[in-house]
């Protein structure tokens, strides 16, 4: 699934990402057995999309997936690593993650591992940025 695009194609708009709000949504939200198979094996929940689903804004159906495949009981390093695969396999090029403190560098650095040097990756204050851009326009080898 790696390099697939599984969303509408590229969505070059800015996408925000309060992943302060995301955490405390999770704190709210009550887990049954197939949130739970989520969470462990997050392609589950990328696997069905219904059309009400595709309709939805890429910011909509970005927060619907992360809600599903993010967990607090992750570390933030690997939930954002997750949270930039869905806006990748959702076409997205352009996300900003709202973050509830700055990253160290060594977190910024464990992300930055996992993606091609292309991909643009900055933070100021609580704010990462990321550009997919490029990362979406180089071919699968």
């Amino acid at each position: 699934m790696s390099g697939e695009n599984t969303g509408a194609s590229a969505h070059s708009e800015k996408i925000c990402f309060d992943y302060t709000d995301f955490l405390a949504a999770s704190c709210k939200k009550r887990w049954g057995f197939i949130d739970a198979i989520y969470g462990v094996m997050p392609i589950f929940g990328m696997v069905v999309k219904s059309t009400a689903e595709l309709e939805k804004t890429p910011q909509e159906r970005l927060t619907a997936l992360a809600l599903q495949v993010l967990s607090t009981q992750l570390s933030d390093e690997t939930n954002i690593i997750r949270l930039i695969r869905l806006a990748e396999q959702q076409g997205i090029t352009l996300l900003d993650v709202q973050l509830p403190y700055p990253l160290e560098t060594a977190q910024l650095g464990m992300i930055k591992q996992k993606f091609p040097l292309s991909m643009g990756l900055s933070q100021k204050g609580e704010c990462l940025s990321v550009d997919l851009g490029t990362v979406a326009n180089i071919p699968l080898g």
